[in-house]
């Protein structure tokens, strides 16, 4: 299994209603504990952009 690049696009705005960034539905607490996180923690978080993504 390969390793889970960043999500970033590139568009770094925090949406005030959901606190989500408006590029890649990372919280500010996810941006910014994203190099620090396991492999496993990592891929449960791009399991849950999926999710954030798909209730827009």
């Amino acid at each position: 299994m390969s390793a889970a690049s960043s999500p970033c696009t590139g568009v770094c705005r925090i949406d005030p209603a959901t606190g989500w960034c408006q590029g890649c539905r990372r919280t500010l607490d996810e941006i910014a504990a994203w190099r620090a996180m396991s492999e496993a923690d990592r891929r449960t978080v791009m399991d849950w952009l999926a999710a954030r993504k798909g209730s827009d």
